[in-house]
């Protein structure tokens, strides 16, 4: 079987009737479970429309499993500037900043009290 080019593959696609689209912008895809959360960083997001139903498919080669966050996620919200601030000020690893936030209840300047106040 040849290969087809992604021109080629939309074209026949909707011959059959199904509408592909890429959207593009998406930094990140998080899948919340009951006791785990898993981040997909920089996705290649395709929706297929076929009969009026969307189809998601999501590509990408890395990704985060952060464990037992459901409880801790639904009580504190923070961007992930504030996460990437707190890493550039601290040091620390991501998994670390994201837990001294929600410690901190999104609190950035006590995250960072935290975990420079750990560090010594």
């Amino acid at each position: 079987m040849l290969p087809l080019s992604p021109r080629e593959l939309r074209r026949l696609m909707k011959r059959f009737g199904v509408n592909v689209e890429e959207v593009k912008g998406v930094k990140s895809v998080t899948l919340t479970f009951e006791d785990k959360e898993v981040v997909i960083r920089e996705p290649q997001i395709i929706v297929m429309n076929v009969q009026g139903q969307k189809i998601y498919q999501v590509v990408a080669t890395s990704e985060e499993v952060i464990e037992g966050t459901k409880e801790i996620a639904e009580e504190v919200s923070f961007s992930e500037d504030d996460i990437n601030f707190v890493i550039e000020q601290t040091g620390v690893s991501r998994d670390e900043a994201i837990k001294a936030l929600r410690e901190a209840g999104g609190d950035i300047a006590k995250a960072i009290l935290l975990l420079t106040e750990r560090k010594s």
